[in-house]
């Protein structure tokens, strides 16, 4: 009989380790969809925008950065809708915090990565204010609808502030001739589109599935998992511009990319539904107004992210997945 119980054990065991290995596959294969769908989204809504005359100059500072913040915005969105506020924060915050100190922190050590004036003076201090902001917001215990507005009406502050620096730098916004017929940039909009939204749903899915399987929290997997997976192309541009010796694109795509993920993610999600906001994500905002503030001292009197602060950024980032584990 003892060996009958022996034996049952053994069977369940191997079954939580395969259903645990199941969701790890459907999670990258949501990762996959966000990326995909995000690409498709990108190209066909630009499309479509050039086809009635938008400038090109107003197509990037919308349609293509509300794209690279695609994969953040419909997790994020799913996550709440379902539920799983835990996830909705912890991808934002977490996301904001391993960019910063895990992306930048890499490629610093690449190569030094040179920081624009306006970058210094205007646009790290705004991402340390709207990091400041989440914490306030949330200090109730919910990220509510007026919440959400005040972020949307900061991030049209924001998208206007980006025109305007666009213009000043002489950008040309000539209309390019499309390279694509309007029903396959159609196609690719609306294929896109739904392409994000069935990978958010399986991303949830698989993450919420880990986290009840191997007896993690939530919190755990948003802030570490799900906000590596949606990190994914703000890591492999920014790595991949630092070996090419174009670091200086790194600090902009990076404060950009914390910047909405703020304002529009969590602005988004709030206007649609009231974003529950647990105590213990106070210590995670915390270290991600510190990330974002030790990024504005190394750069303060140097205009330069060294090697040795890069370095410093994954010590960093190491000494906080220690904490939280």
């Amino acid at each position: 009989m003892s060996r009958f119980f022996v034996f049952r054990d053994g069977c369940k065991s191997r079954r939580k380790k395969m259903e645990i290995a199941l969701q790890f596959v459907l999670l990258a294969l949501g990762f996959v969809m966000l990326g995909k769908g995000a690409d498709w989204f990108v190209e066909g809504a630009a499309g479509i925008a050039m086809r009635f005359g938008i400038p090109q100059l107003v197509i990037g500072l919308t349609i293509v950065a509300m794209g690279t913040s695609a994969p953040e915005a419909a997790v994020s969105i799913a996550a709440a809708v379902k539920g799983n506020a835990d996830i909705t924060i912890g991808n934002i915050v977490g996301s904001n915090i391993l960019n910063i100190l895990v992306i930048l922190g890499l490629a610093a050590s690449i190569v030094p990565i040179a920081v624009a004036r306006s970058t210094v003076r205007i646009e790290i201090p705004f991402m340390i204010g709207v990091t400041a902001l989440l914490f306030y917001q949330g200090r109730d215990g919910s990220i509510s609808l007026a919440d959400g507005g005040v972020l949307m009406v900061a991030f049209a502050v924001y998208m206007m502030y980006l025109y305007t620096m666009a213009m000043k730098s002489n950008v040309d916004s000539e209309l390019e001739e499309p390279g694509l017929p309007l029903g396959r940039c159609l196609l690719g909009a609306v294929g896109g589109l739904a392409l994000i939204i069935a990978g958010s749903n399986v991303t949830v899915g698989a993450a919420t599935s880990i986290a009840t399987y191997a007896g993690l929290s939530e919190r755990f997997i948003g802030l570490t998992i799900v906000a590596l997976g949606t990190s994914l192309p703000e890591l492999f541009t920014s790595v991949a511009a630092a070996r090419r010796g174009n670091a200086d694109i790194a600090i902009g795509n990076i404060v950009g990319s914390n910047i909405f993920n703020i304002l529009f993610v969590v602005g988004l999600s709030a206007l649609i539904i009231d974003i529950p906001f647990a105590s213990a994500f106070n210590f995670d905002t915390y270290v991600a107004l510190g990330a974002a503030v030790l990024l504005w001292l190394c750069v303060l009197r140097t205009k330069r992210l060294q090697r040795w602060a890069g370095a410093l950024m994954l010590v960093c980032y190491a000494a906080y997945l220690g904490y939280i584990l």
